[in-house]
């Protein structure tokens, strides 16, 4: 088998577009929950702690030279980024279980009974012998 004929097998297969299609819906939804934290839920937070805009905040190690720019921790974007992977953390939580309670639970097979033993087969012949008489 070639490369290129296993490479496709590989491709087609469910799994792979499945995951595929999933990596390209998460990429959009993970702008859009970006733009809500950024956008609409920092903003009020921001006015309430002072006016405080988060992607600002940042403390300086170095100043910044003639030679150089200042050298800062940017913690306001770090507190922007994790909230928004808690955002988007708990939505995949609640999209995971509501697709667990929609996936319906196949009742188990019922069993088949037990085969009669041969003294329940030779005692059923001697019933269906005795009721023809």
């Amino acid at each position: 088998m070639g490369m290129m004929s296993e490479f496709k097998e590989f491709a087609m297969k469910g799994n792979v577009v499945d995951m595929a299609v999933g990596i390209v819906i998460g990429g959009a939804f993970g702008k859009i929950v970006s733009s809500f934290v950024n956008d609409v839920l920092m903003p009020p937070i921001g006015m309430a702690l002072g006016g405080a805009d988060f992607s600002d905040l940042a403390y300086t190690l170095k100043d910044a030279t003639a030679e150089a720019e200042a050298v800062t921790l940017k913690y306001g974007a770090f507190i922007q980024t994790f909230i928004d992977f808690l955002i988007i953390a708990f939505a995949i939580f609640m999209v995971v279980k509501a697709m667990n309670k929609m996936k319906k639970e196949e009742p188990p097979e019922p069993e088949a009974p037990p085969e009669p033993s041969n003294e329940e087969k030779l005692l059923t012949e001697i019933r269906d012998l005795l009721n023809r008489n």
